[in-house]
This record gives structure tokens, C-alpha cells and sequence, in this order.
């Protein structure tokens, strides 16, 4: 019976580090985007009106990562791992 509660407590533990690693990066993301327009807003703005500003691919490239790490954290939360089932079958089949 020990043994199903250290399973589940380390099963929330890994997800709960999955949640916090998220919202970390959706801090930085969020921070360190707003750094990059005001930077293009101020420097490049008017010399680069009708191109498309740089910014854009970061702010895109970054927040399709992003959007993987939510799914990971939010929406795929409960699919245990492929190595995790390997793990657990191997120790069914050996008795431990």
C-alpha cells in the first residue's frame, strides 16, 4: 500500500515540476518578447516599414515551443511514458 502512495506522490511531483518549468517559460517568453518589440519599435520601426518586423519570427518560432510545452505539461499530463510502460511491464514480468 506504501509502495501506490510513493508511486502516485512521485507521479504528482513530476507533474507539478512539468507545470512550474511551463510557467517559467511563459514568463521569459512573455518577458524577453516584449524586450524584442520595444526594441524593434524603437530602432527599426521606421527603416523597415513595409518588411514584415524581425521580431515576428521570434515571437512565432518560440511560441510554437511554447505551445508544445503546454500540451507536455497540461493536455498530455496523464499518458505515462513509453519507457515508464517498458519499466513497469519488465518489473511485472521479473516479480519485483
Amino acid at each position: 500500500m506504501e509502495n501506490i502512495e510513493s508511486e502516485k506522490d512521485r507521479m504528482l511531483w513530476k507533474k507539478a515540476k512539468k507545470r512550474v518549468g511551463f510557467k517559467n517559460h511563459l514568463i521569459y517568453y512573455l518577458i524577453v518578447n516584449a524586450f524584442f518589440w520595444l526594441l524593434w519599435f524603437f530602432t527599426c520601426r521606421e527603416t523597415e516599414e513595409d518588411k514584415i518586423p524581425w521580431p515576428t519570427f521570434c515571437t512565432l518560432g518560440w511560441g510554437f515551443g511554447l505551445f508544445w510545452h503546454f500540451m507536455g505539461a497540461y493536455v498530455f499530463e496523464n499518458k505515462v511514458s513509453q519507457v515508464e510502460k517498458e519499466y513497469r511491464k519488465l518489473k511485472d514480468k521479473s516479480g519485483l
